[in-house]
């Protein structure tokens, strides 16, 4: 068995939905993150521009964002510098499909939990959130 299907198979659906928010200036990535999240178990909120994140959801949200690096307007490095600024305390994992090779090192320096390069397969992804929130869960308990 492969490691993507066997992670897939051992994913439990959570009790009480996670909250994940997605921003991508991508409608395409929006909708296929989105169907892939709600399709275990998660609640989503997704976001076309971080000006519309930052309207919406509150400094005091729990869950984990989904963050694009290249948008127009605010960009995911200044976003991801603005949630600290303004005290979110939000897991963040990048995304980018930017082949620098340094993204990956500044996005865990600026304070991401973890990164992704477009395109990537979706058990990495889900990986990743359940760390969050395994990490989240021992946090608070």
């Amino acid at each position: 068995m492969k490691a993507e299907e066997l992670l897939l198979k051992n994913y439990k659906m959570p009790l009480e939905k996670k909250q994940i928010y997605i921003l991508d200036d991508e409608e395409s990535v929006l909708r296929s993150l989105n169907l892939l999240m709600v399709s275990y178990g998660f609640a989503v909120e997704t976001f076309s521009s971080a000006e519309e994140f930052f309207k919406v959801v509150p400094n005091s949200a729990k869950g984990c964002l989904i963050l694009d690096i290249h948008m127009p307007g605010l960009n995911g490095w200044d976003t991801q510098q603005r949630l600290t600024k303004t005290g979110y305390n939000l897991p963040v994992i990048v995304i980018s499909a930017d082949k620098d090779g340094d993204f990956k090192e500044k996005a865990l320096k600026a304070g991401a939990v973890g990164f992704l390069r477009k395109p990537f397969e979706d058990h990495y992804l889900l990986h990743m959130v359940n760390q969050v929130f395994n990490k989240t869960a021992d946090i608070n308990n």
